[in-house]
């Protein structure tokens, strides 16, 4: 069964800094896509920032030049710096990946972590 596990929310100020983490674990062949996603109360799930398994990067305009996103294959993981955070970065983020489960079945199927908080005071 694969898991995502996410961790690095918290509590922060206005201009302040948050790394996320979130690391895949399982049996799975390989994962495409990695993503993070935010939802903040009352809004829909929107996507943050994304990276594909060659390192290609696309962002939210919202968080353009403040955000950056990276991946460590070796470690099936993805992280994503934040840079002058505002309040309305606050929300619950999601990790997200598109993870191919056999070998010889090139069917990708999508898993979401459980989320972390993400809180900036201003």
């Amino acid at each position: 069964q694969v898991q995502l596990v996410e961790s690095g929310g918290g509590l922060v100020q206005a201009g302040g800094s948050l790394r996320l983490s979130c690391t895949a674990s399982g049996r799975f062949f390989s994962i495409n896509t990695m993503a993070w996603y935010r939802q903040a109360p009352g809004k829909q799930r929107d996507l943050v920032a994304s990276i594909t398994s060659g390192a290609g990067t696309n962002y939210a305009d919202s968080v353009k030049s403040r955000f950056t996103i990276s991946r460590d294959n070796a470690r099936n993981t993805v992280n994503l710096q934040m840079n002058s955070l505002k309040p309305e970065d606050t929300a619950v983020y999601y990790c997200n990946a598109d993870i191919q489960n056999l070998r010889y079945i090139p069917t990708l199927r999508p898993y979401w972590g459980q989320g972390t908080q993400v809180t900036v005071s201003s």
